[in-house]
């Protein structure tokens, strides 16, 4: 029995049909969710944290880089709260109880960590099908996932389904898959 299904949100498509199969499942098990957004410390050609110079052996950050710095990851943080507010709402109004989380670190090490502390018999997540170059530089969050997570992992690939999230179709998968 799946009792506590992890989901992984961001602003990706291949999310939002992450996330409609995990409602989808959730509500037909009558499970609950565990919505996780991890605020990455170094997230690709985003925001990066200000260095300092040396002095003396201790690090100086400038005062007016640390302040635009904290606004930037302040504004980071209350985006993706928004975001994990709405889906926990969407979720409601389905009938599932959904609980939210926003941790940071790199993505892969924080989601198997959500898992292990809420035990998570199941992570759901987007792939975002980037080539193999991609990967090979960037990695993969599902990949990672599938290799270290303490529980199973369902990648949902975007080309997955012609039509983005439709919670009727994931309905009917999930009370006939799961009979």
């Amino acid at each position: 029995m799946l009792n506590r299904i992890l989901v992984a949100i961001d602003e990706s498509s291949s999310s939002e049909e992450a996330f409609g199969m995990a409602l989808a499942m959730a509500k037909g098990m009558g499970s609950h969710l565990i919505l996780v957004h991890v605020l990455d410390l170094l997230p690709n050609g985003t925001l990066k944290h200000p260095f300092g110079s040396f002095d003396n052996g201790s690090m100086v950050v400038d005062e007016s880089a640390q302040d635009n710095y904290d606004q930037h990851w302040d504004k980071l943080t209350t985006h993706y709260d928004k975001l994990l507010k709405q889906k926990q709402a969407e979720a409601a109004e389905a009938g599932v109880t959904a609980i939210y989380v926003q941790p940071h670190g790199h993505p892969g090490p924080a989601i198997c960590a959500a898992a292990s502390t809420h035990r998570a018999d199941l992570i759901v997540v987007g792939n975002r099908d980037r080539s193999n170059q991609q990967e090979l530089i960037l990695g993969s969050v599902s990949n990672y996932l599938v290799h270290h997570a303490p529980c199973s992992v369902t990648v949902i690939h975007p080309t997955a389904y012609s039509e983005p999230a439709n919670r009727e179709q994931y309905s009917e998968f999930a009370s006939v898959g799961m009979a």
